[in-house]
C-alpha cells in the first residue's frame, strides 16, 4: 500500500502515547442537570488531551464518530498547538497560525490530525465509525492518513454534501457547490451502517416473491464492478461454496481471475436461506435475495442533497434562530439535518455519539432531536477547545435542551419524496400521504380530525411543495416568545492538572478517587472503567474481563503515609474471601502505596499487588 510521507511523521506517529492524562473536571454550574460524568458530556479544552481524558471511561464505546475539522483552507488561521519537543515542531509553534503563506501548512495539518485520529480510533467501539467532513484542500491526504490508521479495508465511502444552494457569482473558475464527507469503519464487518427509509418508486425492482409472499430481487453473490471486488484485496472473502450437485464453485471473475465473495463465510452459513444457484452455460453461479423490506429500507447513496439534509445557508439560519438575542454566531456551522442523517446510518438509539471538533454544537443538537423523536437513549460528547465553547457551543445546547426566545417561523420536515416519472403515476398515492400526514398532525374535517386530536397540535399549519424535484411536506409553526426545548441533560467539563508522577510522589497534586482509579483501570485492563455500583466493598473499583480491581487510596497525604493506606493480610484475605463468593472466583489486582505480607501470601489468597506511584508512605 502507498506510505503517506509528511514532515514530522515520525514524531507525530506514537505522539497519543506521551499524551499526559488529565481527569475530567465537572462544572455543575454550566451543566444542565445533576453533572454525572457517566451521561452526555461538553468538554472545554484542547482535543488531544480531552480524547486521552475519555479513554479511561469511553474506549470502545463510542459508535459514531463525527468531526468538521479545521480544512486547511490557508484563510483559517488555525494554530498548531500540540507541545512535542522536536526541535522543527517548536520551530511551527513559533510561527502560529497557520495561513495560505506557510509552505509547510499541509504538513502541520496532517501532524495535527494524525495522533487526534489514532485516538479517536481508539475510543470507537468494534461496530463504530468514523465521519469527517472536508473539502477539496486535504481530503486526498486524509484518505491516504486514514488508510493508515484505519486500514485501507475499512474505507466506507466519500460522501459529497451538496453544501450550496445557489451559484457563487463571485468564483474565478468552479463554483463550488459541495464538502466531502469521508466515512471510515473500525471494523468494516461489523459496523453498524442502517439503511433509509425508500419509496415506492424501488418498488419494480422486487419482481420474485418468495414462499411467504415477500417481494424480493437476486444480486449477485460475487463482488462485482468496484476497485476491490479481488481476491488480494480481501482475502478473507475468497472460500468455496458447495453448489446444488455437489461441485465447489469459487468466485471466479469473468477473466478467469480470482474475485471475492460479497459474505464472509460466517454470514454465508448464517443465511444460506437466502442464497439461490442458478445453472448457466459456465456453471453454477450463487445469487442472494435482497428483499423489499431489508433492513427497513434502501442503502444511502453518496450524493446527500441540500433539499434533503439542509446547506450552509440553512444551517447559519438555524443557528442565528438560537441566538437571536446575540449579534455574535458561529460562522460555519453544520445544518441539523446533515447530521440527522449521519446518526440515522451509522448509530442506534443507544449509541454514544463523538464530536471532538464540536464548533457550534450541532451534533448535540441532533443527538437530543433525535433521542426526543424515537425516545431513544443515545448520548453525546463534544470537545471544543475555543474560548467560546461556554458562551457559544454549551449555550446552543442549554437552549436547545430548555427552549430559547423566538420569533419568526419554525418549520419542521414531515415528507421529502423525489418526483420521479413512477412517482408522478401514483399521484393518488403521493396525495394521500400528505392527507394522511394532516390527519395525524390534526388538521383533516370530519371524523379523522376529531381522532387526531386538534386541540394538542403541533404546527399551526401545513405546507406542501415542490422545491428541486421533490415534494416536500412541512410543518411549521409560528413562535413568538418561545421555542420548545427538546429536554435532556448534559455536564460541562474542564481538564484538571496532567497526573504528574513528580508531584504525585511529593504529594504536592493527588487526583480525586475516581478520576485516579478510571486511569489505572485502563491502564491495567484496557477497558474502561464503569459507574460505582451500590454496596461495593471498600476500596473495589470495579470488574474487568479477566479479575477484579481494587484501589486503596486518598487524596490525603497523611493517609497515603499511614499503615492504614498498605495491603495487609486481613484486607488480602477479605478481598480473596469476597472473590470467590461474588466475584466468580476471578482473582483481585490491588493497587495500593504499600504492602505488609508477601507475594507467597498474596498468590494463596488469589491476590496481585501493583504499587501506586507514590512513596509517600514512607517517612522523609
Amino acid at each position: 500500500m502507498p506510505e503517506l510521507l509528511f514532515k514530522g511523521k515520525e514524531y507525530v506517529y506514537n505522539h497519543h502515547l506521551t499524551v499526559p492524562y488529565r481527569p475530567l473536571l465537572a462544572d455543575a454550574a454550566r451543566s444542565v442537570g445533576p453533572g454525572s460524568l457517566d451521561g452526555n458530556l461538553i468538554v472545554h479544552g484542547d482535543n488531544l488531551h480531552a480524547l486521552k481524558a475519555l479513554l479511561p471511561r469511553y474506549a470502545g464505546r463510542v459508535d459514531l464518530v463525527f468531526i468538521d475539522p479545521p480544512y486547511n483552507t490557508g484563510n483559517e488561521g488555525w494554530c498548531y498547538s500540540d507541545a512535542m519537543r522536536a526541535p522543527f515542531i517548536q520551530e511551527w509553534l513559533s510561527s502560529n497560525p497557520v495561513g495560505i503563506e506557510d509552505s509547510l501548512r499541509h504538513d502541520k495539518w496532517l501532524a495535527m490530525m494524525w495522533p487526534r485520529l489514532t485516538l479517536l480510533r481508539e475510543l470507537m467501539s468494534e461496530r463504530g465509525s468514523l465521519w469527517m467532513t472536508l473539502d477539496d484542500n486535504e481530503v486526498h491526504r486524509a484518505r491516504m492518513m486514514l488508510d493508515e490508521i484505519f486500514g485501507a479495508e475499512n474505507f466506507v465511502a466519500t460522501v459529497v454534501w451538496e453544501k450550496g444552494d445557489s451559484p457563487r457569482m463571485d468564483a474565478e473558475r468552479f463554483s463550488t457547490r459541495h464538502d466531502n464527507l469521508v466515512a471510515y469503519a473500525k471494523k468494516i464487518d461489523d459496523v453498524i451502517f442502517n439503511r433509509l427509509p425508500h419509496g415506492d418508486d424501488l418498488a419494480d425492482h422486487y419482481n420474485k416473491a418468495d414462499e411467504r409472499g415477500h417481494a424480493y430481487y437476486l444480486k449477485p453473490l460475487r463482488a462485482m464492478g468496484s476497485g476491490d471486488d479481488t481476491r488480494v484485496a480481501r482475502p478473507s472473502l475468497y472460500f468455496g461454496l458447495r453448489a446444488p450437485d455437489g461441485t465447489e464453485v469459487f468466485p471466479k471473475k469473468e477473466d478467469g481471475t480470482d474475485g471475492r465473495w460479497r459474505w464472509s463465510q460466517q454470514k454465508t452459513l448464517a443465511d444460506a436461506g437466502r442464497i439461490e444457484w442458478r445453472k448457466t452455460e459456465n456453471g453454477w453461479v450463487p445469487y442472494y435475495r435482497v428483499f423489499r423490506d431489508e433492513g427497513g429500507g434502501v442503502p444511502p447513496e453518496t450524493i446527500f442533497y441540500n433539499t434533503e439534509v439542509g446547506s450552509s445557508r440553512s444551517a447559519k439560519a438555524e443557528v442565528k434562530a438560537i441566538f437571536s438575542d446575540k449579534d455574535e454566531v458561529f460562522e460555519t456551522p453544520k445544518p441539523v439535518a446533515l447530521i440527522d442523517r449521519v446518526l440515522a446510518i451509522g448509530s442506534t438509539t443507544q449509541s454514544v455519539v463523538l464530536d471532538s471538533f464540536a464548533g457550534s454544537g450541532t451534533t448535540a443538537h441532533a443527538v437530543l432531536k433525535a433521542n426526543a423523536a424515537d425516545n431513544g437513549s443515545r448520548r453525546f460528547i463534544l470537545v471544543e477547545g475555543e474560548d467560546y465553547a461556554d458562551r457559544l457551543t454549551a449555550e446552543r445546547v442549554r437552549r436547545v435542551i430548555r427552549g430559547y426566545a423566538w420569533q419568526g417561523t419554525q418549520r419542521e420536515e414531515l415528507l421529502s419524496e423525489k418526483l420521479t416519472w413512477t412517482q408522478l403515476q401514483k399521484a393518488d398515492r403521493l396525495l394521500a400521504q400528505v392527507q394522511a400526514i394532516k390527519v395525524r398532525e390534526g388538521f383533516a374535517e370530519g371524523d379523522l380530525a376529531d381522532r387526531a386530536g386538534t386541540s394538542t397540535r403541533r404546527f399551526d399549519r401545513i405546507s406542501a411543495r415542490v422545491a428541486d424535484g421533490a415534494l416536500v411536506v412541512e410543518g411549521e409553526r409560528a413562535i413568538s416568545e418561545h421555542a420548545p426545548g427538546l429536554g435532556g441533560e448534559f455536564t460541562y467539563c474542564t481538564l484538571g492538572e496532567p497526573l504528574d508522577v513528580e508531584k504525585m510522589l511529593s504529594g504536592e497534586r493527588l487526583p480525586e478517587y475516581r478520576a485516579l482509579g478510571a486511569w489505572l483501570f485502563h491502564t491495567a485492563t484496557g477497558a474502561t472503567l464503569p459507574p460505582a455500583g451500590d454496596g461495593a466493598p471498600q476500596w473495589y473499583l470495579a470488574e474487568a474481563q479477566d479479575r477484579h480491581v481494587w484501589l486503596v487510596y486518598r487524596p490525603d497525604v497523611a493517609f497515603l503515609k499511614s499503615a492504614d493506606a498498605a495491603l495487609t493480610l486481613s484486607l488480602a484475605r477479605r478481598i480473596g474471601q469476597w472473590s470467590r463468593e461474588h466475584g466468580g472466583g476471578k482473582k483481585s489486582l490491588v493497587f495500593a502505596p504499600a504492602k505488609y505480607l508477601s507475594n507467597r501470601q498474596l498468590a494463596d489468597e488469589g491476590v496481585e499487588f501493583a504499587a501506586l506511584p507514590f512513596a509517600l508512605y514512607r517517612e522523609a
